[in-house]
């Protein structure tokens, strides 16, 4: 069973609303995973608008096709809280999916990224999408994205969380511990090689038990300059600004420190940084 209780970006809610549209001006009147990809063609900002440009999908020959491919084909009919019309049963299955994708990657926001990765993997538009530009959407819709955010006229936010400081040494082996139990090695590996620096530009969130909840830090992976990240709130912790806090703290210490840009990298919840810091995708380079 599905929980109804799912947490959406506001670009899956958009694309929600937009597939039920192409599924009610559809045939049948009944919404289809095809549907999602559709209405995916319709943002036009950060990875998907990337992938729009360079998609060879015509969005009106793809309509064509669905309509002559659903005339020959029943489906089984169902609901769900999350829709306002009838889906076939592939949309859950694509759901189920997209939930469990958003799970493993340990975020609490189902967004547009696990919808595509789950409708490639259910093989829910092998009769309507050619090979090449299904390698295209995993490779620009369903990863994780180097994005950029301009500093030269930033001004740090008032809405800030008050239990967050820069760390110290004390802190070293609670954080490595932290980030180990809660993301991954290589993440440790990355705060323990900051450590090594007199000051390490990292800063810790502490909820109001004084328990560390959050941490972020910057030029810290790979000592690259101008690089934000990693940044990770526990789970329980997440949704309350955390994030948001820890991410504006770093941003003020890189603007006096000169910085034109932060690179944010390998940013997974590309929406959260787009609304945050009005950060960029950065185009691919390799299609």
């Amino acid at each position: 069973m599905i929980s109804t209780n799912i947490k959406l970006t506001k670009r899956m809610l958009r694309i929600i609303k937009n597939a039920e549209e192409e599924a009610s001006s559809s045939q049948q009147k009944l919404l289809r995973p095809i549907h999602f990809l559709l209405a995916c063609f319709k943002e036009k900002e950060g990875a998907l608008g990337e992938l729009v440009l360079k998609c060879t999908i015509d969005e009106a020959s793809l309509r064509n096709l669905v309509n002559e491919f659903h005339q020959k084909t029943e489906m089984k009919v169902t609901s769900h809280s999350l829709f306002s019309i009838p889906i076939s049963n592939d949309v859950l299955t694509v759901l189920e999916q997209a939930i469990c994708y958003m799970r493993n990657y340990n975020q609490v926001y189902l967004n547009e990224g696990h919808f595509l990765k789950a409708l490639i993997k259910t093989k829910m538009l092998e009769e309507f999408v050619s090979e090449e530009d299904t390698k295209l959407i995993l490779k620009l819709a369903t990863t994780s994205r180097d994005m950029v955010t301009h500093l030269r006229h930033y001004n740090f936010h008032d809405a800030i969380s008050t239990n967050i400081r820069r760390v110290n040494r004390d802190d070293k082996n609670k954080l490595i511990h932290f980030v180990e139990s809660h993301f991954s090695q290589e993440w440790s590996e990355t705060i323990k090689s900051a450590f090594l620096n007199i000051t390490p530009s990292i800063y810790v969130a502490f909820d109001d038990r004084g328990d560390l909840v959050g941490f972020a830090g910057f030029d810290i992976y790979q000592n690259k300059k101008c690089y934000f990240g990693p940044m990770g709130v526990a789970k329980t912790n997440r949704v309350k600004g955390i994030g948001y806090s820890l991410l504006h703290h770093c941003l003020k210490d890189m603007n006096e420190l000169g910085y034109e840009y932060a690179i944010i990298g390998g940013a997974g919840p590309i929406e959260f940084y787009e609304q945050a810091c009005k950060a960029v995708v950065i185009p691919a380079t390799d299609f």
